[in-house]
Parts: structure tokens; sequence; C-alpha cells
């Protein structure tokens, strides 16, 4: 059984119609990288695979349970996106760092918001709240900052407030991992770390999807690429097929760019 399956994907914006039917299906562990020319839909499918952007068609499921059906109302209502969103972690092109806090303090933020709500005050929310810091303080060893957990954004690169933003998305467990061109905002020098990171998750066996323009990080990364143009799928298929041997003019134009 898939883990994540999305058939049928539509988004319009008024008459403008973005995303056409995009369907695809991914096992555990898999990586899924999407590429295809600025402007083809490529953020607009992580923002509705995610639910900051409701789609309006289709469907999108996680293990074998339909989260999102654009034909049936129950599953469109604000409480059920809420819940669905804890599914999925989504890794933003610009850090989205919240600059008041501390690089522990923005992983450790969403966890200690939901303990809130469960836990009240008094002891027992100090000591979960003491919890949540050492997990992420975890994860933010995992990514290479064990030493900055009481730097602030501005004190950071942009490659480790990157790093910073991947582990905010790994503290809440997310059983699929997005990231939305992860080094565009870098210099290219700090790019290699970043990937670095991603790379490492990928032997993991975590699932992601990765937008990127990053070409020849997608075909060593990935399980499967998607070529994404004008809202549909152009070519779908093994790294190795779509980098080596793609079947669509289209396809063989936009890598010879990057060539």
């Amino acid at each position: 059984m898939a883990l994540l399956e999305v058939k049928n994907l539509q988004k319009s914006f008024g008459e403008l119609e973005v995303l056409k039917g995009i369907s695809f299906s991914m096992e555990q562990g898999e990586n899924l990288s999407i590429i295809g020319p600025s402007g083809g839909g490529k953020t607009t499918l992580l923002r509705c695979l995610n639910f900051l952007e409701i789609p309006t068609g289709g469907s999108i499921a996680v293990g074998g349970r339909t989260l999102f059906d654009a034909s049936d109302a129950k599953t469109v209502s604000e409480r059920e996106i809420r819940r669905n969103r804890l599914h999925f972690g989504l890794v933003f092109q610009n850090f989205n760092l919240f600059p008041q806090y501390t690089a522990l303090e923005n992983v450790a933020l969403a966890l200690k918001l939901q303990a809130k709500s469960e836990a009240g005050n008094g002891a027992a929310r100090k000591e979960i709240n003491a919890r949540i810091d050492a997990q992420c303080a975890e994860l933010l060893g995992r990514v290479g900052l064990g030493d900055k957990l009481d730097f602030y954004p501005h004190q950071l690169s942009g490659g480790q407030q990157q790093r910073v933003a991947i582990a905010r998305a790994l503290a809440l467990r997310p059983e699929v991992l997005f990231f939305d061109e992860p080094t565009s905002a870098l210099d290219p020098e700090l790019t290699g770390e970043v990937l670095r990171v991603i790379r490492k998750l990928a032997e993991e066996k975590m699932t992601m999807v990765i937008v990127t323009h990053e070409m020849g990080f997608a075909e060593a990364v990935s399980d499967q690429v998607l070529f994404i143009d004008g809202g549909l799928i152009a070519e779908q298929g093994s790294p190795e097929q779509v980098f080596r041997n793609p079947q669509s003019e289209r396809t063989r134009q936009f890598l010879g760019s990057y060539r």
C-alpha cells in the first residue's frame, strides 16, 4: 500500500488553472524530486499537499486513509484540514524562523504549544517542556547545530537557518517531509551543507518530496522524479530514465539548459 497517494489533484485561482490533474504515489521511505520550469505549478502542488492551499479537485490519501477529497465536504472542513496538516512537514525556501526566538526555541515552539493545551500549568508542564527541549536539542545535533542551540537567527548563516528549519519540521514527526526549493535562498557555498542533511535523511529512509533546481542532487538522491510543466506531469520515472533518457522533448529542452 502506498504511503502517499495523490489522484487528479487540481488547483485554480479564479480562472487561472495552475494544477490541471496531478497524480502520483509514493511508498514509505521513498524520495520524490519534482523538477520543472518556474511557474509550472511545483510550489502550488506542495502547498496543496500541505493544505496551505485547498485543492479545487482530486484527492489525497495517506496510508490508505483519504485525508482530502474535493467531492466530500467532510474532508474540507477547517478542523479536518488542521488535523491533516499533522501528517506532513514543510521546509520553506526562506526559512521562516521567528527572529525573537533562539534556534532551540524555534524548533520546540510547536511541540510546547501542543503540550500547553494538553498538560496545563504546573510541574507536569515544566517536565514536559524539559523533555521537549532535550528532544529538540538532539534534532539540532542531527543537523550539525548542537553548538548553536542558544543562537538567534540573525547570528546564523543562511545554511544554518535552513538546517534549523529542517529540525523544526522533523520535530513534529511527519510521515512525509516536503521541501520547497530548500537551497534557492542560499549562496552556492552554503548549499552543500543543506543538501548533505537532506541526503542523510534520505539514507535514514525519511519519506520526502523535494522541489528543486539542483539537478545533480535530484538525480543522486531520488527514487522517482516528476517533471511538471504547465500544471501537468510531462514526464515521470526513475532518475536514470528522466535524466539520462527523457522521452519528452520538453524534458530534454529543460535539462539541456542545465548542462
